[in-house]
């Protein structure tokens, strides 16, 4: 994002125009604007000057960004960039009409999308004692199958013969996966074969580099490629885009606002050398506070924290199983799930995603049978599933999960990486979801990297089982511990959800130790020093986000389905699979999104990560988007859609114009008819 001092360019994604008048906003001093309350007085000063240029009857929710395109800056992104109002301004990353003074906001327009619209909220929960009605998944025609084969074989077909003639012409350039002074090649030929040959065709569509938040909008580092993405060269320019690419579910990756005025506060409070690497060993009086919201915010009795998401799984499974244990897990499990398991050293069975009925067989079959060659009776039985997976946007049937833990006996372990926080009306994961006692679940894991906008993960449950864990867990005992700002991002988030139960005419509040879940985080809970704004305090603020992004979720689900495409998920998944098949159209889809007046950045998932034919882009969607950036996330799918045929679903399709007007209408409906 260019600052206002940036000169010499004349590109449409300049947020502030180059001119000679200097801004009344501009940066003099380091501490300007260092509070959300001096933000906030800025912006009514803006508001101010904003009525007398525009029409009273204007709309206060967020524009559809605006035409970009790329722009040259050195200068790091600033609050008073955005903050800054001109009659002329494009409107990219800060409204041409902002919001009301009446209308209270943290957060600059790029980061979180303001929006004073009501009727564009949502409360995610599932009725209790209905069944969970998952979308029917659709299997394309048998042409789109055929063609998909065709197009992998044929990329087969031209890898090998480019690597026979290769190897001849230019064995320079295969000297890396050939024997050399009698040793073995680093690199195996066939196992790069799928790297070389058909991932590096569309490797542009892969890592893009970004710098700044990743929030509402996120900034690009143009890159060329002279050699057919073998290498990248940057070009010096950034492009700003509409993001559906991060898991910032409920939009606390912000740069300003309440999080980060208590990150800021916390820096100052601990010093930067204590908050700038991570501590090697011991614990602060943060773990332990954090560490104790957790537990109060999920549910349980205690918790325990990790510097890291992936090893959360990777070694706290070990700890809860061992030789003659069994692991029952979903096909489709996370990576770390699967590593940790595999460290444990138990046996493990899987049963196809997300079915129940086979899963009720599998129990019978392995309790019946017991341990293989002894039959012996298994020492214990582990249950793990994830709340919500991220690459097919399903949720877990937990309901009918526990009805069978109480008949057959066996422990559940749910990893909530991508539920906590973005499901439920409270927003305390899957368990919320369903209204469902959070203590009928053995094991609760979660991470802080996605509603958090944190860094790492942890483990919840029983008092005996944590305590157990902290000694036999290698997280707890080999891993660095969380830094401060880390620490203090994951309170005050938290505690903007819960809201903040304080005391009033010298009464005390409900000690930190009693659970009242999902009640309000005690004011004796969080440190004394932190800041915490009004909207903070009374919760709020974590109400808004919680109800836009369940209407965001819903809209974009249901929508693209009425449009004509394939896609998989409930309608409450924040992260919503649009199903592409061809390789071929992978990176012409995630290319044409790029390039449009109106860039937009998407998740591209391809073979392994999913099965061969079900490649696939995902969209991310977060509480800091605006209807109006769903509107223009749905106007480039359904013109690409057509463009590259890729609306092949069943049922009644709408025009487009149709689902926008009738949004409202579209989340609160059931079920579409």
């Amino acid at each position: 994002m260019p600052s206002p001092n940036s000169r010499g360019t004349s590109s449409p994604i300049a947020l502030i125009p180059a001119s000679p008048t200097a801004s009344l906003f501009r940066k003099k001093s380091p501490s300007a604007m260092s509070t959300a309350a001096s933000y906030l007085s800025a912006v009514s000063q803006a508001d101010a000057r904003a009525r007398k240029l525009t029409d009273a009857d204007s709309t206060t929710s967020t524009p559809a960004l605006s035409l970009s395109s790329s722009v040259t800056s050195s200068s790091a992104d600033t609050i008073l960039n955005e903050t800054s109002f001109h009659a002329n301004d494009d409107g990219l990353s800060y409204p041409k009409v902002p919001p009301t003074s009446e209308q209270v906001f943290q957060t600059v327009h790029s980061e979180f999308g303001h929006c004073g619209n009501g009727s564009f909220r949502f409360n995610s929960g599932h009725q209790k004692g209905e069944p969970l009605k998952g979308v029917e998944e659709q299997e394309p025609p048998h042409f789109v199958l055929l063609t998909t084969y065709l197009s992998y074989l044929l990329l087969i077909i031209l890898g090998h013969i480019r690597d026979f003639v290769g190897k001849r012409i230019r064995p320079a350039a295969y000297k890396h996966l050939m024997n050399q002074d009698g040793y073995m090649a680093l690199n195996s030929d066939f196992d790069s074969f799928y790297t070389r040959r058909l991932k590096m065709r569309i490797d542009d569509c892969f890592s893009q580099p970004t710098t700044g938040v990743p929030g509402r909008t996120i900034l690009l580092l143009d890159r060329s490629s002279p050699d057919y993405n073998l290498t990248y060269v940057p070009t010096g320019t950034r492009t700003r885009a509409l993001n559906v690419s991060s898991y910032n579910y409920l939009g606390f990756a912000q740069g300003s606002g309440g999080c980060a005025d208590a990150v800021e506060e916390s820096i100052n409070k601990y010093g930067v050398a204590a908050c700038g690497t991570r501590l090697e060993a011991g614990s602060l009086d943060l773990h332990v506070q954090t560490e104790a919201l957790v537990a109060r915010f999920i549910g349980m009795e205690d918790s325990l924290i990790s510097s890291m998401g992936f090893a959360t799984n990777s070694t706290i499974i070990p700890a809860l199983v061992s030789k003659g244990c069994l692991v029952i897990s979903d096909e489709l499990n996370h990576a770390s799930i699967r590593f940790g398991v595999r460290l444990s050293g138990a046996n493990v069975r899987m049963f196809k995603h997300n079915n129940m009925e086979a899963l009720e067989q599998l129990l019978r079959e392995v309790i019946s049978q017991g341990q293989p060659k002894t039959h012996r009776p298994w020492k214990k039985i582990l249950l793990i599933v994830e709340g919500l997976y991220s690459m097919e946007g399903t949720l877990v049937n937990l309901p009918v999960i526990l009805e069978l833990k109480k008949k057959y006996k066996f422990y559940v372990f749910i990893d909530e990486a991508h539920s906590v926080g973005a499901l439920g009306p409270h927003g305390r994961g899957i368990c919320d979801y369903f209204d469902i006692n959070p203590r009928s679940v053995d094991i609760l894991m979660g991470t802080f990297t996605k509603s958090f906008g944190a860094a790492g993960g942890y483990i919840a449950g029983n008092k005996n089982i944590i305590d157990r864990l902290r000694v036999s867990g290698h997280t707890g005992t080999y891993t660095e511990v969380m830094t401060p700002p880390v620490l203090t991002q994951i309170m005050a988030s938290m505690a903007s959800i819960m809201g903040v139960a304080v005391p009033q005419d010298n009464k005390s509040v409900v000690p930190a130790h009693v659970l009242a879940y999902p009640g309000p985080a005690p004011s004796t809970a969080l440190p004394t020093w932190m800041p915490l704004v009004p909207a903070m305090i009374d919760g709020s603020d974590g109400k808004m986000r919680l109800r836009r992004l369940a209407f965001n979720a819903r809209y974009l689900n249901r929508a693209l389905r009425r449009l004509g495409f394939i896609t998989f998920g409930h309608d409450d998944s924040p992260v919503v699979p649009l199903l592409l098949f061809n390789p071929g159209k992978m990176p012409v889809f995630a290319r044409l999104m790029r390039t449009r007046a109106t860039p937009i950045v998407v998740v591209i998932v391809a073979y392994p990560a999913t099965s061969l034919i079900t490649s696939r882009v995902r969209f991310c969607l977060s509480a800091s988007h605006t209807k109006e950036d769903i509107d223009t996330l749905l106007t480039a799918c359904d013109e690409i859609g057509d463009l590259l045929d890729l609306k092949q679903a069943i049922g009644e399709r709408w025009p487009l114009k149709e689902i926008m007007d009738r949004a409202v209408e579209i989340v609160n409906m059931k079920e579409m008819p």
